[in-house]
């Protein structure tokens, strides 16, 4: 896509023309024709203002979807209103208050990040995304529990205070004595250790015969690490909260385009690999439509910022995706709050 023309490079009256067009596009979702902008206290006739609309249009900055429909800001238009017009709204303290309060969730972290990515979607009317770096588990302890002579429940508890269970397959003749023989091993040896950690001191003690551990006992703990650590590999590290959201009224005459966007949406990789982009840096991203291949049929924006750990390293990503026609001026200052609050949780 080429680059957006300089502002400076607008006459007066054009600019106030397309910032008009703009507006009134973003607040209703609709083309603005002539006959509007004439209406809205402009000292120009129809003929003059159809004559600017018909320059920002030879410049790439609005288009026309029908024939006299009015025009609408191409994803270039918006790109130039974003970076070069738009005057912000800093939220309301209701607003701030909203945020702040879900992000002071008991339980994990990984709790009060969803639901404070969910109040984000709810204040802006977008889906709500969050991208934190995969954490490793802390072994406290690893229960493995009898269901039945072939299977175990496999329980781990986290430094955290999280708890998961796996099920597992178990050898013919394990006995319970083997499941807590397992069980003490971890708890008395490998706990406060990461799974990769707490494997690596495994394999050090079996090799030099230090592991008081049965082979039976051994193939246990051997595999219930495997498990957990594969499971870690597979983690989502983005948290995607109301899609739902994106279902508005204007939605209902563009249903292909949310289903492409909510297609993306399941594609957590890529959409986790634009989200990293955002990484470098302070200042808040925002990627409007084609100029990212992963949303140019969905004709969607993402407004994201980073946000950083008490150590000041950047720990992971917040921000909003919805349509181009998303408030920009609110939900932008919006996304900077909440990468605030979120860099004093994580801190």
């Amino acid at each position: 896509m080429r680059p957006a023309p300089p502002i400076a490079e607008l006459s007066d009256r054009a600019r106030d023309i397309f910032r008009r067009v703009v507006d009134g596009y973003l607040e209703s979702g609709q083309p603005v024709g002539s006959k509007t902008l004439a209406l809205s206290g402009l000292n120009l006739s129809p003929a003059s203002i159809r004559g600017v609309l018909a320059q920002l249009e030879t410049a790439g900055l609005l288009a026309a979807p029908h024939t006299s429909a009015g025009r609408m800001p191409t994803d270039l238009g918006l790109r130039l209103f974003v970076d070069g017009m738009m005057q912000t709204h800093e939220p309301t303290a209701e607003e701030r208050q909203a945020i702040a309060a879900r992000a002071g969730t008991a339980g994990p972290v990984e709790e009060a990040l969803a639901a404070t990515t969910a109040a984000l979607s709810g204040l802006s009317a977008c889906a709500g995304l969050v991208m934190v770096p995969k954490r490793e588990t802390v072994l406290r302890s690893i229960g493995f529990v009898p269901l039945s002579p072939t299977q175990a429940l496999c329980v781990l508890v986290g430094e955290d205070g999280n708890v998961e269970n796996r099920v597992m397959d178990l050898p013919a003749g394990m006995s319970p004595v083997a499941l807590m023989e397992a069980g003490n091993y971890v708890s008395a040896r490998l706990s406060g250790l990461t799974l990769a950690e707490a494997r690596a001191r495994l394999d050090r003690e079996l090799a030099g015969g230090r592991a008081a551990l049965d082979g039976a006992a051994r193939d246990l703990v051997e595999r219930g690490l495997a498990v957990w650590s594969e499971d870690g590999e597979r983690r989502p590290v983005l948290i995607v909260r109301g899609q739902g959201r994106l279902l508005d009224d204007a939605a209902a005459a563009d249903l292909e385009r949310v289903r492409e966007l909510l297609d993306d949406l399941e594609g957590k990789q890529e959409v986790a690999a634009l989200l990293d982009s955002a990484r470098a840096g302070d200042a808040t991203r925002i990627f409007i439509g084609a100029e990212t291949r992963l949303f140019a049929l969905s004709g969607s924006a993402v407004i994201a910022r980073p946000f950083r750990g008490a150590d000041g390293r950047v720990v992971g990503v917040v921000g909003v995706i919805g349509p181009t026609r998303l408030n920009y001026a609110r939900v932008v200052p919006m996304v900077d709050f909440t990468a605030a609050t979120l860099a004093r949780l994580m801190g």
